[in-house]
């Protein structure tokens, strides 16, 4: 065992007599700081022992700041690292001897001779101050420990300057303390909680961020050179930081003509050793190791590393306050792994990039969450995640009119905010008829069926208003008269009119369901109803009721809030609250509860697997319990290559354009919108938007099973009461309508068809055969011809870019 490293016991006589010589000196060096005359008295000296015995003994428990540090769902992956001091405790056996060697040479070379205090040392440094010569401290590495130790256990700023101010008082508290810490702590324990607690500038505290700032190393992996350079900033890190011309000059010197050589003497290492290791170069620059979501190893993990920011500032266990939250995570050492899948991310960014670039005004969002957990998997856009310089933008003028009047620059292609996730000034976009599934599940759980059947024209003279005068109002009159923007005139269920977006069948739907209720289940679903006038109205039962325009997606809302919506429905109706957390770990190993699923049922179960059996239709899937009709994007089964559910939305004048398609694993929503104006005069295409949410989804279900979705376990909430129509064919119109009317049917006079019935009387009915009770049966009216050919479903044509049928 080399010298330097020879151990001693406590021995009891020794450190009662410590105490007996440290209080006589702390009676010397109180008078001699307030008394010089007086200051070698016995009357002081039995002063100052009395006091010293007073002081306490015991230190508070403490926790030095330490990083958090997030990682993705793989557990190795890191994504980020937050703190306020750089610093990671490693443990001693992982810090190289080189570096424990070079601390005692710089800072006490008798560490493993004295109990905590060098009372010759103080002595000295006490004589040696009061002849008024250079300054001497007399710390040894314990007492150096013991303040920093004062300071981190601060519980307010007073405690902090008595820990750390230059007086005699404290440096007597000092001693007194670091006796007791060595009765309590083998001297290797306080060598490793000094080197743990160190600061060594750059903003790094401890060792472990020390070697990563000035050599990117593990402490393990420090060479004597290295070590000497670390061991010597110790003592004022500010003079000698090596990246300034005065500090690298004056650290070398220290390094090359104390350090080094008292490592020498110590018998840590031989003048060889010693010569060799003068000769490495001190560098001149650190490695800039950041903190936050601006640090990302990959720019666009930074949208998520942003909601997981987000999330963790509004969770109360971390602390009543945001400030409390932000300083757990910055001080905490917590281990996060989160639920990013970076495959997927990766694959949403570059089907984002292949379509839209950057600097575009246009933003093409995806955000991809997992059913049955609320687990967010991706959040990816055509943005860089970075502030732009508002000295040298990057930046173009806002597109939005008054904010470009006023110089103010958009957010492309540099942006911070919460975009796909909302906060702060973003409250969402306008999404169109993704909205009409909430229509859907509202009219079920009022127990209307799938197969319910409603008589739809171009043009639907509802109950509610939008007042006189007013474009959406029917001419005359203050009913709001919504269209389609296609034909949409038939008789259709909840299948087809979904399949092809029916505005005229989802709005009267809507008024049997209640729009209040529709509301409610969205609340149900996961939509925050961040814009204000949106949560006025969705908060006040009464006004929800007349909110007719509500199934057509008129409210704000984002990717992620639609894609968590979309996934209660694979969820088996379990609304699940959106986290970006697999697993949480102090420190010390104890594994949170915080960020763990937390799901509540939105929906019967029954329920959730009709709408999505309905929810099939717009994407190109077949429904299992009824018939499509068609779809509005239809490629999309084609293209994932599984069993799918979905919908397409667009706004008026196409001012925005949205898809969302879910599978068993994963549901993702994509917008594109211009975040900074929403009443831009851009066309959204679907031919950017849907490729781009089919594509990543095609890309995260590779390798997957295919798993088909479970049916309803009552074919009623299907089919409901089904009921016979009768045969009118040949019938005349008024006998044809009493007796369907009378069988309990809602009936309308269609147009002309072939039929071998004479000319103006009843063909026959659609549908036909049988349909629900209080079903729509359209009486299709004979043109006296003798033949019928077969005649197309009447409804919308697929979206394609630039298309836009229903909302």
């Amino acid at each position: 065992m080399t010298s330097w490293l020879r151990r001693r016991d406590h021995n009891i006589f020794t450190n009662a007599t410590s105490l007996l010589v440290c209080g006589l000196l702390a009676g010397v060096v109180v008078a001699a700081a307030a008394f010089p005359a007086a200051a070698m008295t016995g009357l002081a000296a039995k002063a100052g022992g009395q006091t010293f015995a007073n002081l306490p003994s015991e230190l508070k428990d403490f926790s030095s700041p330490q990083i958090s540090r997030v990682y993705a769902s793989d557990g190795r992956t890191q994504l980020a690292q937050f703190y306020d001091e750089f610093r990671s405790d490693v443990p001693l056996k992982d810090i190289s001897k080189n570096m424990q060697a070079a601390i005692l040479a710089a800072e006490d070379r008798k560490f493993y001779d004295h109990n905590g205090v060098d009372l010759k040392g103080v002595a000295r440094a006490f004589v040696g101050n009061s002849q008024g010569g250079t300054q001497q401290g007399a710390s040894t590495l314990t007492m150096q420990y013991v303040r920093m130790s004062l300071a981190y256990s601060a519980t307010n700023p007073q405690e902090v300057v008595d820990a750390t101010e230059d007086s005699a008082k404290r440096k007597i508290t000092e001693m007194k303390y670091a006796l007791q810490v060595e009765k309590q702590l083998t001297k290797d324990q306080i060598l490793e909680r000094y080197l743990n607690t160190a600061p060594f500038g750059a903003r790094a505290f401890g060792i472990f961020a020390a070697s990563q700032v000035y050599f990117n190393k593990k402490p393990k992996d420090l060479s004597i050179a290295e070590s000497a350079m670390l061991a010597g900033m110790v003592k004022a890190p500010s003079s000698y930081n090596p990246t300034t011309p005065s500090g690298h000059e004056q650290i070398t010197a220290r390094r090359d003509n104390y350090i080094i050589p008292g490592m020498v003497s110590m018998g840590a290492i031989t003048q060889a050793q010693a010569d060799e290791a003068k000769k490495e170069k001190v560098p001149t620059k650190v490695r800039q190791v950041g903190t936050g979501c601006a640090w990302v190893a990959k720019n666009y993990w930074g949208f998520f590393c942003d909601y997981f920011y987000r999330w963790w500032m509004e969770q109360d266990a971390f602390g009543a306050t945001e400030y409390d939250r932000e300083r757990r995570l910055k001080s905490g050492g917590y281990r996060v792994v989160t639920t990013i899948d970076l495959k997927g991310q990766q694959a949403a960014r570059a089907e984002i990039v292949k379509r839209q670039s950057d600097s575009s005004q246009n933003a093409v969002l995806l955000a991809g969450i997992e059913p049955g957990t609320g687990k967010v998997r991706m959040l990816a856009a055509n943005r860089k995640y970075k502030l732009d310089d508002p000295d040298n933008p990057q930046n173009k003028l806002s597109s939005d009119p008054k904010k470009r009047a006023k110089g103010i620059h958009g957010t492309h292609p540099n942006t911070t905010n919460p975009l796909l996730s909302g906060g702060g000034d973003i409250s969402g976009y306008q999404a169109g008829s993704v909205f009409k599934i909430f229509t859907i599940v509202a009219a079920l759980e009022a127990g209307l069926p799938l197969g319910y059947t409603i008589k739809t024209d171009a043009q639907y003279k509802s109950k509610y208003k939008a007042g006189y005068g007013s474009s959406s109002a029917c001419p005359g009159t203050d009913q709001w008269c919504p269209k389609n923007s296609g034909k949409g005139v038939g008789v259709f269920t909840m299948w087809s009119a979904f399949a092809k977006s029916i505005n005229t069948y989802f709005v009267p739907l809507e008024e049997r369901a209640g729009a209040d209720k529709v509301v409610a289940v969205a609340k149900r679903f996961g939509v925050e109803f961040r814009a204000k006038n949106d949560r006025d109205i969705a908060d006040d039962q009464d006004r929800a009721k007349g909110w007719g325009a509500f199934t057509l997606g008129v409210t704000s809302s984002t990717p992620l809030d639609m894609a968590n919506a979309y996934a209660t429905l694979a969820g088996d109706g379990m609304h699940c609250q959106p986290t970006p957390v697999e697993s949480i770990t102090t420190k010390d190993g104890e594994k949170l509860d915080v960020g763990k699923p937390h799901c509540i049922r939105a929906t019967p179960k029954d329920v959730a697997r009709a709408a999505l059996d309905a929810a099939r239709c717009p994407v190109g899937d077949s429904a299992q319990l009824g018939s499509c009709g068609g779809a509005t994007a239809p490629d999309t089964r084609g293209i994932v290559g599984h069993p799918v559910f979905g919908k397409s939305g667009t706004t008026d004048n196409d001012k925005t354009a949205s898809l969302i398609v879910g599978t068993t694993k994963l549901v993702v929503a994509g917008y594109m919108a211009n975040p900074d104006y929403p009443d831009h005069k851009d066309r959204m295409s679907h031919g950017i938007i849907n490729p781009a949410v089919q594509h990543t989804l095609k890309e995260y279900m590779k390798g997957k099973d295919k798993q088909q979705f479970k049916k309803p376990g009552s074919t009623k909430i299907a089919y409901g009461d089904q009921r016979s129509i009768p045969n009118v064919e040949c019938d005349s119109l008024g006998a044809a309508r009493s007796r369907i009317e009378s069988a309990g049917f809602e009936v309308s006079i269609g147009g002309e068809v072939d039929s071998k019935c004479p000319k103006g009387t009843a063909a026959g009915t659609n549908p036909s055969g049988k349909t629900i009770k209080n079903g729509a049966v359209i009486i299709e009216v004979s043109n006296g011809k003798d033949a019928k050919p077969e005649t197309p479903t009447p409804g919308d044509q697929p979206e394609g870019p630039g298309g836009r049928p229903g909302g």
